[in-house]
């Protein structure tokens, strides 16, 4: 059997930027992501979910042999009005990685860099759970982990993770290091201690699943300039 290759796409926000704001590259028009999701099946790549993801980890000869795993970023208020009714048109679930800091407020996380946006709050992301779309960490602040010192960095995973799983009622079992910023090499037993599964960063390539580094895993960055079918036809 060939061996198990996954793309997962790291998106961050569908639709049109807010008034008053201007179009950075991490917004995909609502047009260009159902392209983005038309491209995955028209190539023959299987959208999976997260939890099918992470038995994968375990044993890859339980996934197909091109899956695809759609990921988001940050939590903007997009997702539950642009983006969750294009990925049900489709039929494919997804992750969203949540700083918990912000539920509920504004991306000043990404002040002066982004244009100010709301953040989900938590009906927001319980409607989007009941949705399909698995609401996972993106630590507490959004900080850097190469900023912070140990002790921060593990309460950035535990109390995010407690957050959201008192909140949600869901488990929480992944990460995506805010900024792709995974910090010292040494975390991984914090990772493993905190009760993740797997960590994400951010950019990179497909992740063969055998062998791979489950608290190192890769994303694709997905922006308007993305050749998303050319990436995929490559690594198939």
């Amino acid at each position: 059997m060939s061996e198990a290759t996954v793309a997962v796409l790291g998106f961050h926000k569908v639709g049109r930027h807010p008034a008053g704001g201007w179009e950075s590259w991490f917004y995909v028009s609502e047009a260009q992501f159902g392209g983005f999701l038309a491209d995955i099946t028209e190539t023959g790549w299987q959208p999976i979910d997260l939890q099918r993801f992470l038995r994968g980890l375990d044993d890859p000869a339980s996934l197909p042999r091109r899956s695809a795993l759609l990921t988001f970023d940050d939590g903007y208020r997009s997702m539950r009005h642009v983006m969750l009714p294009t990925l049900q048109k489709f039929g494919m679930p997804a992750v969203l990685f949540v700083p918990t800091d912000f539920v509920g407020a504004r991306n000043t996380f990404d002040a002066g860099v982004e244009p100010d946006e709301p953040i989900c709050d938590w009906d927001d992301l319980r409607a989007l759970a009941a949705g399909g779309v698995a609401i996972q960490s993106h630590a507490a602040s959004h900080r850097r982990f190469s900023d912070l010192s140990r002790r921060e960095r593990e309460q950035e995973l535990r109390c995010s993770k407690a957050t959201l799983e008192g909140q949600l009622r869901t488990a929480v079992e992944t990460i995506a290091f805010p900024y792709g910023d995974a910090g010292p090499d040494d975390e991984r037993g914090a990772l493993a201690s905190a009760g993740y599964r797997a960590a994400f960063l951010y950019g990179g390539g497909t992740v063969r699943m055998h062998g791979s580094d489950r608290f190192r895993l890769q994303r694709l960055a997905m922006g308007p300039t993305t050749n998303l079918r050319g990436e995929l036809e490559a690594a198939g």
